[in-house]
This record gives structure tokens, sequence and C-alpha cells, in this order.
């Protein structure tokens, strides 16, 4: 959502440059300088022409432990995350999609005895069974189960309607739901989502006494992708911004961090990710889903955020109190594995590293590399390798950056074609963001108005 703020209208060449960066746009910014996208936790006041004349912030992310020990902090989050759930759940026919991560079985673990909740899981098409979680926790639980391929190539027969739903806010290669969204729409009436859980109830992996430079470096590794300098520099150069880029994204930063007053560096890295990068990435593309139905999702609930607040780092790492949740309310769930150790789960995956699991993941390894070297099977792990690689991919790409000639008169064909080239040369892995995201300009070219 957007309001007019300034007088003179343009192109705010900074902030695209920015975006090419990282995949999102930061804070405030738009494709617009006469726009600004409203914040979160912000109080807005209009007048008739919808022209913002004041905004007041109500809440700010903080760091204030309690002393409260892990059980404690496990019941806690039990009772509010079940009263959430029931508050905007009831009478509702619930759609859960399942992964082998920790959130989506959070959730299962809580809407184990309802009988209006379907479950689904989708894989890409020649990839590793990701589904297989998602089966064995709906045989576990006894819930209604579907389970759907992602096809190579998906993209293109729905990336205008995406293009629409998104409005260019975020690039076509992650909200792969968009390839059976009318087929999972149809088992319920409400979806029930699990972002950002990974975020709240985890470290940010550093030290706690890490220094303000060091939390910034942290974050712009964070935050920029591979190749995204390199295009964002290009287009800095191109559209003759002054100053450079890396400063200028440097600055920006560092000013954004600086306003969120808390000493402990996990604390406050989640807090500047959960501020300026869900609203704008995790966010934008849940219009996918909402398109088509309400969607709930009980870890951007206020009371959730306020809860984190309190909670000591030292409860939060390790999805400590979502492990012993699911543990509590069903331990057969529990002994499910974990993907990021399978075939590990819950109650054993601290051992994932000891020499008597080493076979296991030496074969699997092997197991990998039988299939590419010598049934020349590629295992796809990545989204935009359905999307970007192979011929009609190849066709496709070419045709949205050297066949619009909107995009044409927008960034420039020696930029497009570097990138491009680079990318279908070998580096494809590097170059998939900034091809993604020239993908997501040239869509964004389409709506400008000459």
């Amino acid at each position: 959502m957007f309001y007019k703020n300034r007088n003179e209208a343009g192109i705010d060449y900074k902030a695209i440059c920015v975006f090419a960066a990282i995949g999102f746009f930061l804070e405030k910014d738009t494709y617009y300088t006469d726009s600004e996208a409203l914040q979160p936790a912000t109080d807005y006041t209009s007048d008739e022409n919808h022209r913002i004349n004041s905004s007041e912030v109500y809440w700010k992310w903080h760091y204030t432990p309690r002393q409260i020990n892990l059980k404690q902090a496990t019941e806690e989050f039990a009772e509010l995350y079940e009263r959430l759930n029931f508050e905007n759940l009831n009478g509702k026919e619930v759609i859960l999609p399942l992964s082998g991560g920790l959130d989506s079985r959070t959730q299962a673990a809580a809407v184990v005895k309802r009988s209006d909740v379907k479950c689904y899981s989708y894989k890409f098409e020649n990839s590793f069974d990701e589904t297989k979680y998602g089966r064995e926790i709906c045989k576990t639980l006894d819930l209604p189960y579907s389970e759907y391929i992602i096809p190579k190539s998906y993209l293109w027969k729905v990336i205008d309607e995406l293009a629409e739903i998104n409005h260019c806010y975020a690039d076509f290669t992650h909200p792969r739901q968009m390839a059976v969204i009318k087929e999972i729409s149809g088992l319920g009436n409400i979806f029930f989502l699990g972002h950002w859980g990974d975020v709240l109830f985890d470290s940010m992996g550093v030290k706690e006494d890490l220094t303000f430079d060091e939390q910034i470096n942290t974050l712009t590794g964070k935050l920029i992708k591979n190749g995204g300098t390199e295009l964002a520099e290009k287009l800095w150069l191109h559209w003759g911004i002054p100053g450079n880029f890396r400063e200028y994204f440097d600055e920006r930063i560092s000013g954004l961090l600086s306003e969120i007053k808390i000493d402990n560096a996990n604390s406050r890295i989640r807090a500047f990710k959960s501020t300026y990068w869900a609203p704008r990435w995790t966010s934008a593309n849940m219009n996918v889903f909402s398109n088509y139905h309400p969607i709930f999702l009980p870890y951007y609930s206020d009371e959730m955020c306020k809860f984190i607040c309190t909670i000591p780092e030292e409860i939060l790492s390790g999805r400590k109190i979502q492990i012993e949740y699911i543990k509590m309310k069903n331990p057969e769930l529990a002994k499910i594995p974990w993907q990021s150790y399978d075939p590990l789960n819950l109650y054993n995956y601290k051992s994932y590293s000891d020499l008597s699991n080493l076979p296991g993941r030496i074969f699997r390894i092997a197991n990998r590399i039988i299939k590419k070297e010598i049934l020349k099977e590629k295992e796809v792990r990545n989204n935009w390798e359905i999307q970007f690689l192979g011929k009609e991919n190849e066709r496709e790409l070419k045709n949205h950056f050297f066949m619009n000639s909107s995009f044409q008169k927008f960034i420039p064909k020696e930029i497009v074609s570097d990138i491009y080239g680079k990318f279908s040369s070998g580096d494809s892995k590097k170059y998939s963001h900034p091809v993604s995201m020239l993908l997501t300009l040239s869509q964004f070219s389409k709506t400008i108005k000459t």
C-alpha cells in the first residue's frame, strides 16, 4: 500500500538499484519518487486527497529478556500460539502447506485435533523428494494430504498474472506456489502460513557483542545477493547517479540499523530483518495466496512479536521453543526426520555430525553424484533452475529481454546482454539473481507511461 508524498513524479533510480542488488525495495522505497510504502507498526492520517498528513510509530522492536527457562517459554508460546490459531481459524476450512522444516510442522502440531484442515506439499520436477516430509506428517496425524509437481518452465504461463498480483515488487523466481495456486485454493477457504518463524525462533548466528560495523558487514552480506552489486553498479553508472552505489547502500543500512536501540547483536539484526526485510520481501508475494483466499500468519501477529522481545537469546537460538513444542504436542510427529538433518529427527539431530552418521551422509552424496554423472539426471534444488535453464526458458528469457521495446528504453541492451551472457556461459548460479531482477524490471517497464 502506497501514498503520494512528493509533488513531482518520476522514476526512483536509486531505489531500483538497491532493489536490483537485494531483491526487494528498502524501507519506504518504491519505483517512483512521488510514492512511498506504508511502514509497519505505524498509524497514518490522511486528507481528502489521500495525502498523508502525519504518521506515528506505535511500537518498536526491543530486547527485554525475562528470567525464564525453556519449559516456561515453551508453555507460554503454546498458550499464545494456540489461542491465536483458534481466534483466526475457528470455523474456517484450513489450507496448510507442509515442508521438511519446523515452521509448518509446528503448525501441524497445533491443528492435530481439527477435522477441517487439508494439507499439501510440492516439489520441483526432477528434484529430490521434498514432499516426503509432508506425506509422513499427514500420515502420522491422519490429515488429508495432496502433493504437486512444480513443472519446468511453468513461469511463462503465469508471469503476467503474477506481475499484476505483486506489481513487480518482488522477483518471480520465488513464488513457486503460483504454478499450483488454483489447485491448492480448492482445498479450503483460508491459508494458514508459517512465514518468518525461522527468523523469530532462532539466533542470527553472530556473537552477542558484535560491533556496530561488524553488524553492518553481516547485514550487507545477508542482503546483497550473488551478482547483485554488479548489476546495481551498472545501473547506477548508466543512470548517472552521483556518488558510489556501495557507499550509498552501506550508509542506508547504517542509518536504519542505528535507529534500532538494541545492544544485543542477534536481537538487533532480527529486529532489522523483521522491520525491513519481512514487509518488503517475504510479504511481497503473499498476495499470491490472498488473491484467492484470506491468509493467517501467526508469526506476523503483534502478540507474537512482543513475546519474542522478552525471550532470552539463548532460548531462542537453535529453534528450541518450536522443537520442544512439537515434542510436547505429539512425540510421533517429532520422530519424523527433520529435512536439515535427514535422516535424524527432533530427538537426535544434535548427533548429525557424529562419526556414526558419516556413512549415511556419504551414501546420500554418492547417490546424487551417480544420478548426475552416470544417469545424467541433474537434481533440481533451486527455483531458478526450472525457470531459467533449458531451451524453452532460454527462448522466453530472450523474448522478455530483447523483444520488449519498453524494456530496451528503460535499461540498455549492453547491460542486459552482458549479464545474460555471463549467466548463459556457465556462471549460472552467480548470475541467476541478476537475471531474475532483469526479468522483473522487464515486466515493470511495460507499466511505465511515456
